[in-house]
């Protein structure tokens, strides 16, 4: 027995050194830690339950036959626990092979995607892999497949969350493209359909690696990644907290932590906050910071389409999302951008049952044929979409300008919000007094006089929430400094809210 026991321990010591102690070295090299070293940062210590230790490759074409059988081909998979909740997890291992996806390798994900959905628990993917392994052919690719099917399946129903470490390219990218976060660490990871040689060839585009898919491209302008990290161990403490927030699956509630925070707290400093100029601008990360349990937000999207800002935090120690126009960019206009962004993450809070907190200060969409011709009609429809879809919990704190379709938009009485307030300083209109007083009254525009009492009139009939109050379009209007308690009450009213849509096989959101 003791010898059986022996072989064991060195089997194992053979596998976790992957493709050896030179390429672990290597990845060091490059700034970048292994697979291992990743999952135990991530997870709890000594939690890590690994499957899958001694499969390897099968295949026998282009000398493979002659190729190293490297236990775990490739890639680590497993489970543990985050701060006590469990997590799946699989990392590839660049030191074997590249890391590349063989058969067996889509075999072990695959696996392991089947026990996260079965047991309704959130699953990690953190990617550094060269592609497809290109000597297995339609093996590799069929492999593939698989993996995208159950992307599609477990979506919505689990977390799934991709951590891109390293190069993630060919068919590697379109995985994580189906989760429902993708992060990034700069200056060591990119994700592309087609490497710079492949764009030389068929574009004569000369690119970088990095010019063409780094951090710093998807975190900014395609808003493919979430965000972006400096190094490997903030990315990984990063997944740790915002596990935090999520549930474990859609039929679980959303998580409770013990609070040092007085949900009765007030902050005088709010009623100061929006300037008495309506063209000035102010920060809504601000307020958000001064609402939530502790000043913890967690942002999504941090550095794309920053006229709308998004995240998770908490009340009361529950989760909750938040969508938030931020006037301190482009005066928090809606565009093509920030409605995709908010759209997203609106639908993915109504998918896990997480309550969503809007905060409005929007003047309308952004004009022009830039937009125009992007699409903005159908952009903007998606938000408005997700809004009016969504069954979870909705408040509404309008607390500065909410003009035209924007109102509307933006988690308004009319798309079934929930407790919908208005801060004093709320402007409700279809446009600003100067646009309207131009139209209404354009006979008057060479008189200065009249369109000056014209505007005056204007404001006084439409520019207060009153208006909208004394319709009922909003439930209260209330002092700033008690936005926290009004919010943290109307959660806790709304707590056991049921609202269902008609049955449908799925909807049909304008794409």
């Amino acid at each position: 027995m003791k010898h059986v026991l022996e072989i064991l321990e060195e089997r194992r010591a053979e596998a976790r050194l992957g493709g050896g102690q030179g390429r672990i070295d290597a990845q060091h090299k490059k700034g970048k830690l292994t697979a291992r070293e990743r999952i135990e940062l991530l997870l709890d210590h000594g939690s890590f339950e690994e499957y899958d230790m001694f499969v390897q490759q099968r295949c026998t074409d282009f000398g493979m036959d002659q190729a190293a059988k490297i236990p775990g081909d490739g890639v680590v998979t497993g489970w543990g626990t985050v701060n006590g909740r469990t997590v799946y997890v699989f990392a590839k291992d660049f030191t074997v092979l590249g890391g590349s996806l063989s058969e067996t390798h889509a075999g072990k994900i695959t696996k392991l995607q089947d026990m996260a959905l079965k047991n309704r628990a959130p699953i990690i993917g953190l990617f550094d892999a060269g592609g497809a392994r290109i000597q297995e052919g339609v093996a590799a690719l069929g492999g593939y497949g698989e993996v995208f099917q159950r992307n599609v399946i477990a979506s919505g129903v689990i977390p799934q969350i991709s951590l891109i470490m390293g190069p993630c390219a060919g068919g590697d990218v379109y995985s994580p493209a189906m989760t429902d976060f993708i992060f990034m660490v700069k200056d060591t990871s990119y994700m592309f359909v087609t490497g710079p040689d492949v764009v030389k060839t068929v574009t004569n585009e000369n690119v970088t690696a990095e010019e063409l898919g780094g951090a710093s491209v998807h975190a900014t302008k395609s808003s493919i990644a979430d965000r972006a990290y400096e190094n490997d161990v903030e990315a990984l403490l990063q997944m740790r907290r915002l596990i935090d927030f999520l549930p474990a699956s859609n039929r679980d509630d959303v998580p409770e932590w013990p609070s040092f925070d007085d949900s009765d707290r007030s902050d005088l400093s709010l009623d100061t906050l929006v300037p008495d100029n309506p063209n000035k601008p102010y920060d809504m990360k601000e307020l958000i910071l001064k609402i939530v349990d502790e000043g913890d937000f967690f942002e999504i999207q941090e550095a794309h389409a920053k006229n709308i800002v998004t995240g998770f935090a908490r009340i009361d120690g529950r989760s909750v999302g938040i969508v938030a126009n931020q006037p301190m960019v482009l005066a928090g206009v809606l565009d093509s951008d920030a409605s995709r962004k908010a759209a997203r993450f609106v639908r993915f809070c109504d998918a896990f049952s997480i309550p969503l907190v809007t905060f409005v200060d929007v003047p309308g969409f952004l004009p022009g044929t830039a937009q125009e011709y992007g699409g903005l009609i159908k952009h903007g429809a998606k938000l408005l979409y997700a809004y009016a879809e969504a069954t979870v919990p909705k408040i509404t704190i309008i607390t500065r300008k909410a003009f035209g379709g924007a109102y509307v938009v933006m988690a308004s009485k009319h798309l079934r919000g929930d407790v919908n307030y208005a801060w004093p300083s709320a402007q409700i209109a279809v446009m600003g007094a100067k646009g309207a007083v131009e139209i209404i009254f354009r006979q008057d525009i060479g008189d200065a006089e009249k369109i000056a009492a014209r505007t005056k009139e204007y404001e006084e009939r439409f520019l207060s929430p009153f208006v909208a109050a004394e319709r009922g379009y909003i439930d209260e209007v209330i002092m700033p400094h008690g936005t926290r308690r009004r919010i943290s009450r109307a959660l806790a009213a709304l707590r056991h809210k049921e609202l269902e849509n008609p049955w449908k096989k799925h909807d049909n959101i304008p794409l």
